[in-house]
């Protein structure tokens, strides 16, 4: 997805969807992260919460 998204008449930029959609993943990540009880590996939850949504965005960014 390269060019701007046509919603209802308003140009939305690709990257503010992919914003959209790494929220999701990161959200599903992080539940799944929680089940198994990983996040307790790590010192600073939050910190390590906002390095995984930036890490899903890059990724969605460079492969979709």
């Amino acid at each position: 997805m390269l060019a701007e998204v046509n919603l209802f008449g308003i140009f939305v930029s690709p990257i503010a969807i992919y914003a959209v959609v790494a929220v999701f993943v990161t959200l599903m990540l992080r539940f799944l992260l929680w089940r198994i009880g990983a996040l307790g590996w790590f010192w600073h939850v939050a910190l390590f919460e906002i390095a995984l949504y930036v890490c899903v965005l890059c990724l969605l960014v460079l492969y979709v």
